[in-house]
């Protein structure tokens, strides 16, 4: 079992049930290192109280959610400490119920401009977390942090777990920082002062199994019968949305389309003004050397902010300080994490069986801003995609 830390409980305060904490195994569960509070653990897992005498109802569980998201966001306040919350023994059983227990946050849908994998709608704000092959690792990193607009929560829904394998790694991206800024000081220091240059590559037919197209990517309002012309203008229309103006570019090609972001992989924690490395490196040199096949590799690549490569070396460092610090959450049928993805990482492990065995679902929303720029250059602003009626005027 992990490392004693101080129990705790959460009351509604008006009505409903108790949730309580409890203890993961220690592969699953750990006490996270600076600059994280002292006995601060990670995934702080949660439970209806073993004293309700009687079985709580969905009805129960979004009661007692908004309440305490009503007494000065408790569990968001929760998500902030602890970077990732378990949820177990909730009366969650498919999507629409997974989409009634989000909802019950408070926070804003998030939509996805710029789409890199498949993700067709379940139920409101719900699809698959992933349609990748079973075989595929996908490392730990921070969602959507490819381009301007990412989410700033994520939920996860476990409603079909495999016997073997399968595992979420969670990290946290606060303490990933601290260690790189000790372990690796030049790569903090070139990536604060240059930032990233994204380049994402999306074609008109998926790339590889569970991918995107360009039109799921940019095309929502494309429609049946617009020529090609009119195809590109709309699809510009949505990169426009971004609202970046030079430092958001992009290419058409023969075959699709290569957009090109430059951003900060160093963001600020809200109201703590922590840094954190919110980055995918760790997952894209992963997917350089592992994931070598099926079309993945040359899809996105990363560059320093002023187009020079990134070592190797420092990428590979970065994913051994995130094997030292993540644990791998193993699965029971109806749990959910819930992701600050401003300060936790996620990724999914491969498994044994067939594909269906693991079905995963994702509900992605926004909080107050999007995640902050660590900084005050120009460039290193990230901004909210603007309106659609904004950016037609």
């Amino acid at each position: 079992m992990t490392k004693l830390y101080e129990k705790q409980s959460f009351k509604a305060p008006a009505a409903g049930f108790t949730f309580e904490s409890f203890d993961l195994p220690s592969t699953n569960q750990r006490i996270l290192g600076p600059p994280h509070p002292p006995d601060t653990v990670s995934p702080l897992a949660l439970r209806p109280s073993t004293g309700i005498e009687t079985d709580i109802t969905l009805d129960d569980v979004v009661e007692t959610v908004n309440s305490l998201q009503a007494q000065n966001g408790t569990l968001t306040a929760a998500l902030a400490r602890h970077g990732t919350l378990l949820f177990r023994g909730l009366p969650i059983h498919n999507a629409t119920d997974f989409s009634r227990f989000a909802h019950a946050f408070g926070y804003r849908p998030h939509e996805i401009i710029g789409i890199v994998v498949d993700r067709p709608v379940l139920a409101p704000n719900v699809a698959p977390a992933s349609e990748a092959p079973k075989d595929v690792l996908i490392y730990n990193h921070n969602e959507s942090p490819q381009v301007p607009h990412a989410p700033e929560y994520i939920f996860f829904y476990g409603h079909r777990v495999p016997a073997r394998g399968g595992e979420s790694p969670i990290s946290s991206s606060l303490e990933l920082f601290h260690r790189a800024q000790l372990e690796i000081p030049e790569l903090i220091q070139q990536l604060a002062d240059k930032g990233i240059l994204s380049r994402v590559v999306y074609k008109k037919e998926p790339a590889y199994v569970g991918g995107s197209s360009l039109r799921q990517a940019f095309g929502k309002e494309v429609q049946e019968g617009d020529d090609e012309a009119t195809q590109r203008r709309k699809m510009e229309a949505q990169i426009a949305r971004y609202g970046r103006g030079k430092f958001t570019t992009w290419e058409w090609t023969e075959d699709g389309l290569v957009v090109t972001h430059r951003l900060p992989a160093i963001r600020t924690q809200p109201r703590t003004n922590l840094p954190s490395l919110f980055t995918g490196l760790a997952a894209y040199y992963k997917n350089m050397t592992v994931n070598n096949h099926g079309g993945r590799r040359n899809l996105t690549q990363q560059l320093y902010g002023d187009g020079t490569p990134i070592p190797e070396e420092h990428l590979a460092q970065l994913v051994q300080i995130t094997d030292d610090i993540r644990v791998l959450h193993k699965w029971e049928q109806g749990d959910i994490l819930v992701f600050d993805n401003v300060i936790a990482q996620h990724g999914r492990e491969p498994w044994e069986g067939d594909q269906k065995d693991r079905v995963v679902m994702a509900s992605l929303w926004d909080g107050e801003s999007v995640p902050g720029a660590y900084g005050y250059g120009e460039w290193a602003q990230v901004v909210q995609a603007l309106d659609p009626v904004e950016s037609s005027v």
